[in-house]
């Protein structure tokens, strides 16, 4: 059994990755969708992909902001058969820029 002093050292707090953390993504990836509403009045959606980290096996969660979705659609209206892809930022916070780079 752990003491609370254990834990306490152990604790890494729940943190959403972002996509542009992967280096690739396929197409058919399963996507979820969550309303969240944390330290705001404002409740907002949030759509995110669910994989498992590559050295732990635990499952962690990774972001996918509105703009990478609307640069996919148009990547696949060219290239229906699109199968991976993956996404490049730039710039910081509100002013982050999303750049969906097509794969395969």
């Amino acid at each position: 059994m752990n003491s609370i002093k254990d834990e306490a050292q152990a604790y890494e707090p729940k943190k959403m990755k972002n996509i542009i953390d992967l280096e690739a993504i396929s197409v058919e990836q399963e996507i979820k969708k969550e309303v969240k509403k944390e330290g705001t009045d404002d409740a907002y959606e949030v759509s995110y992909l669910v994989l498992p980290n590559k050295e732990t096996g635990a499952l962690e969660e990774y972001r996918v902001p509105n703009s990478v979705l609307e640069g996919l659609k148009s990547i696949l209206k060219v290239k229906p058969d699109l199968k991976t892809f993956t996404v490049e930022k730039e710039g910081e916070g509100m002013k982050s820029k999303y750049t969906v780079v097509q794969l395969e």
